[in-house]
């Protein structure tokens, strides 16, 4: 309301108590005051409009979820996911660097994949936690630190499921010649790389206001410069991504169906492409919609209950793709369970021989114990692998 509607009703107020000379005075700035009050409340829908905000979007919160739920329910849901997913993560860049199998530089990118979910279970999940649980309105602080992070790690990850394809490729279909370019160190600067084209993208986007801004409501539609960098840096690899993959399932089913026989080592790095070509679909399923509400908002007005709600679920991948990983790998199923019991049920590792009785005990008994101890503990058991024939040298990290 306006210092000229303030002044209308103060004049309507002093008008009421004089005579009836001035009643068309009053009826003029009664008609006056109502005009004023009809533009207010136009300007307002003209502003919701421009923002697509509804009224019944208003309890629904980028940080803290929808106010219909209790504060007990959204607590525990956050904290479920955060510590399921935190537990995960940690569990399979674990994996990779205790099994044998798995220590292979091209599963390097699989670690930086791990570690983007790492930051959004354990920084942007817990953080919204943290605010329900001290009982805080939104802060904007937090709400931009998370959709930061948030968009840092989405772009790292869509990134670094291509470079996984790509590895995937060049291992199992190239010759070893070609794939020895790949040096540990080339990895390296390929994961700083992506990170770094990430941060720059992010960043560009924070600065200039680009786009949509889900912390402050203004869902307006994408601009020409978002659209391009997303070709590039979204659409183009999630296009290459299963073009790659498809190339390289023709390629072996072509190659198994005549005299290629394939060796153990062989097998076990297409079970594990298997897996990743999962942990991409998974990732489509999750982001995919969000992604289409971003679309849909160009052409009409969407609420913000369904960005947020559609932008949690998306997250909600980062807690579960390292249980993938667990099911349909057998190398990293194993790994997981030796994680879980030297930490769970195993306190300290004894090399000392129990005392020898009367000789009772039976060979087998010894041999056994002993096998249980080397498959755990025994630094043998990390020996360094060896080229197979018509296979694949393992790398490690």
């Amino acid at each position: 309301m306006n210092v000229t509607a303030m002044r209308s009703i103060t004049t309507l107020a002093s008008l009421m108590t004089g005579d009836d000379s001035d009643r068309m005075t009053m009826t003029m700035s009664s008609t006056t005051l109502v005009g004023m009050l009809a533009g207010i409340d136009v300007k307002i829908s003209m502003d919701r409009s421009k923002t697509n905000i509804f009224d019944s979007d208003l309890d629904v919160s980028p940080v803290t979820l929808s106010s219909d739920w209790s504060r007990v329910a959204r607590l525990l849901l956050l904290a479920s996911l955060a510590v399921v997913g935190s537990v995960g993560n940690v569990f399979m860049i674990s994996a990779i660097m205790v099994e044998d199998h798995l220590k292979k530089r091209g599963n390097a990118f699989l670690v930086n994949v791990a570690l983007a979910d790492l930051l959004v279970t354990g920084l942007v999940i817990p953080s919204s936690a943290i605010v329900i649980l001290a009982g805080h309105e939104d802060s904007l602080s937090i709400c931009r630190f998370e959709w930061t992070l948030e968009a840092l790690c989405f772009l790292v990850t869509i990134l670094t499921l291509a470079t996984i394809a790509g590895e995937n490729y060049a291992r199992l279909c190239l010759p070893a010649e070609k794939y020895e370019a790949l040096t540990p160190s080339r990895v390296t600067a390929t994961i700083f790389v992506i990170w770094v084209i990430a941060g720059i993208a992010v960043g560009l986007q924070s600065s200039l206001d680009f786009g949509p801004d889900f912390c402050g409501r203004k869902f307006i539609p994408v601009a020409i410069p978002q659209v391009i960098g997303a070709f590039f840096l979204v659409l183009l690899p999630a296009l290459l991504t299963p073009i790659l993959y498809l190339r390289l399932v023709l390629r072996v089913r072509r190659a198994v169906r005549g005299s290629f026989k394939p060796p153990a080592s062989f097998s076990w790095d297409y079970e594990l492409m298997k897996t990743n070509i999962y942990s991409f679909t998974l990732f489509a399923i999750f982001w995919l919609p969000f992604g289409a509400a971003i679309l849909a908002s160009a052409q009409r007005r969407v609420g913000a209950r369904i960005f947020y709600n559609l932008a949690w679920f998306a997250l909600s991948k980062s807690c579960i793709n390292s249980l993938v990983y667990c099911v349909f790998d057998r190398h990293f199923r194993n790994a997981y369970v030796k994680l879980f019991h030297y930490c769970c049920c195993k306190t300290t590792v004894s090399f000392s021989r129990r005392p020898r009785g009367d000789g009772s005990r039976s060979s087998g008994d010894v041999r056994l114990r002993v096998h249980i101890i080397h498959s755990y503990a025994s630094p043998a058991s990390c020996r360094p692998n060896v080229a197979r024939p018509n296979g694949r040298d393992v790398y490690e990290l």
